[in-house]
């Protein structure tokens, strides 16, 4: 199967490397010892820190930690640095940004021109939201935060250490160490009024 494996010259690899089909390793490229490359993978100029597992993802000019788990369909662009002991996880998007060791985005979020500290939580679907159609703007979250599902971060923002921000929030304002952040609209109930717009009901 080394047909199904592109690695170019300039690459260095570890000691016990498992590389899988369908990998594409370009540029000045550095994979640590015991890393698993699962299949489908595209990393160039890029260093792999030891004991890390890729499936199926994406990172180009980006430095992971070591044992590290990204993918898949992770992407990872420019100018990014994923610490140890961090999971970036499934259509999680990370460019231009810091995340600091033990940090997780388990999946389906975007974090732009952001530091992230260590030990903190990206919930499922949070957006760092750091282009607002004229600049892009930092935010910067600090160390053991809990960011939940669907949180929208609008830039430029500081997030202060220990913060947890409920899911659903649109966060636009810094906060303080432990402040609790909820921002969600009441919900509403109307009875029966669902009949009027769903197919087949009087």
């Amino acid at each position: 199967m080394e047909e199904n494996i592109f690695i170019e010259s300039t690459v260095k690899l570890g000691k016990n490397v498992k590389i899988y089909p369908f990998n594409v390793l370009m540029g000045s490229c550095v994979i640590g010892d015991n890393c698993v490359l699962y299949p489908y993978n595209f990393i160039k100029d890029s260093e792999i820190g030891n004991d890390c597992e890729i499936s199926s993802s994406n990172i180009v000019n980006s430095t992971i930690g070591a044992n590290s788990i990204v993918g898949p369909f992770a992407r990872i662009r420019p100018d990014s640095k994923i610490g140890d002991n961090c999971k970036i996880g499934n259509f999680v998007e990370v460019k231009n940004s810091t995340l600091q060791s033990g940090t997780k985005a388990s999946h389906l979020a975007y974090i732009g021109d952001a530091e992230v500290g260590e030990n903190t939580n990206i919930g499922c679907g949070a957006i760092f939201v750091n282009y607002n159609g004229k600049i892009k703007n930092k935010i910067r979250v600090g160390k053991g935060c809990f960011v939940g599902s669907n949180v929208n971060l609008i830039a430029p923002l500081n997030v202060a250490d220990n913060t947890y921000i409920c899911a659903g929030t649109t966060l636009t304002k810094n906060t303080d160490k432990y402040d609790f952040v909820i921002g969600r609209t009441p919900q509403m109930v109307k009875p029966d009024l669902a009949k009027k717009y769903l197919k087949g009901e009087d």
